[in-house]
């Protein structure tokens, strides 16, 4: 959830326990984890495609990120920054799994070069 200190006022009125969601998602219980990937690629020629995100914790348990609705534009050392949301959010992340993806059946597979990426969630700036 978020932190609802701003919406007191309004939501205190309702005098019954009150839960908003600034971004839902279609599961149970409906809310979402977002975190920002910023990313730098050194492929020589552009890329673009999609770029889906699996974290791990220590414990084991995975979670994958939905997938953007619209594809991204990788060039060589130029950042990309992808919203990417989360169903469940894991505390303690040991593995940041990326897979990327031009969404063709033909055609040849292209690798995305990482120079750097820096995944950081906003439900939870600290991490």
């Amino acid at each position: 959830g978020y932190y609802a200190d701003r919406w007191k006022k309004l939501l205190i009125p309702m005098s019954s326990p009150t839960k908003a969601y600034f971004d839902t998602s279609d599961q149970d219980p409906f809310c979402m984890y977002n975190y920002l990937l910023d990313i730098t690629t050194w492929n020589k020629s552009i890329r673009r495609g999609f770029i889906k995100v699996k974290i791990t914790d220590y414990a084991g348990n995975a979670v994958e990120s939905e997938m953007n609705s619209e594809a991204s534009t990788f060039q060589k050392y130029k950042r990309v920054k992808i919203l990417t949301g989360f169903y469940q959010d894991l505390d303690k992340i040991s593995k940041i799994s990326l897979t990327f993806s031009t969404k063709t059946l033909i055609g040849p597979k292209y690798k995305l070069r990482i120079l750097q990426m820096r995944l950081k969630s906003l439900n939870n700036p600290e991490r």
